[in-house]
């Protein structure tokens, strides 16, 4: 039986924009998941974009601790840890900063996200790869840890190795890093509500019901 179309749920579409080395992305991310329990009278269609913070990074990355400092200096790097620390409160993420040697290059790790949207995974899959970097310390710039974690998150090991070997998707996924800053991305997570309301930052989720329930009104969405 079909549902008669006063008893469907409308839907929204949101854009999570951000970039997998990026701790309040991880922050946002797991912020957003609070949020979107909240959320009952409407659905939210999610999908990942891609936002690489450095896309002049080598495809063999760079030693992360000498990047720090040359960003920061040798101590500025700590305030930030504190402030990604206090932040990150309550949203169970176990950091293992200390052990992270290497700042990957995320255009295969954006490209692996784009590809779980034919399954329906991609917000599993950034979940994976936030935990991969930022908890377990592993280099998502490596083409074999990101075929365990696609293989891991259910998708075709053998095809991701052909897609990897590959450009299948590389303009694309840098396109879509060139739409986001001519949108006015500037920093990330930013969020887009029905590709017109913008929400930049990790926002607590109380912030973002307010942002989501403000958009669904402007957007009729009913």
């Amino acid at each position: 039986m079909t549902a008669s179309p006063e008893n469907q749920i409308p839907v929204m579409q949101l854009d999570v924009i951000s970039d997998v080395i990026c701790p309040w992305c991880f922050i946002g991310k797991r912020k957003l998941d609070a949020a979107l329990t909240q959320v009952s009278d409407f659905q939210i269609n999610l999908m990942w974009r891609p936002y690489q913070l450095d896309p002049t990074t080598p495809p063999e990355g760079h030693d992360r601790k000498q990047q720090m400092i040359r960003k920061f200096g040798p101590d500025a790097g700590k305030q930030i840890f504190k402030n990604v620390l206090a932040a990150a409160e309550g949203t169970g993420i176990n950091w293992n900063f200390d052990k992270i040697t290497r700042t990957p290059n995320t255009l295969n790790a954006h490209r692996l996200i784009r590809w779980a949207a034919s399954t329906g995974q991609q917000h599993q899959m950034a979940e994976a790869l936030f935990c991969a970097y930022f908890e377990q310390a592993l280099d998502i710039g490596d083409v074999d840890v990101l075929l365990d974690i696609g293989e891991a998150q259910g998708l075709e090991r053998a095809l991701l190795v052909d897609l990897f070997a590959s450009d299948r998707d590389v303009e694309q996924t840098r396109e879509d890093d060139a739409a986001a800053r001519d949108l006015g991305v500037t920093g990330v997570p930013a969020f887009l509500a029905g590709g017109k309301f913008m929400l930049m930052g990790a926002q607590e989720p109380e912030y973002l019901n307010l942002f989501l329930d403000k958009a669904r009104q402007k957007l009729a969405v009913q």
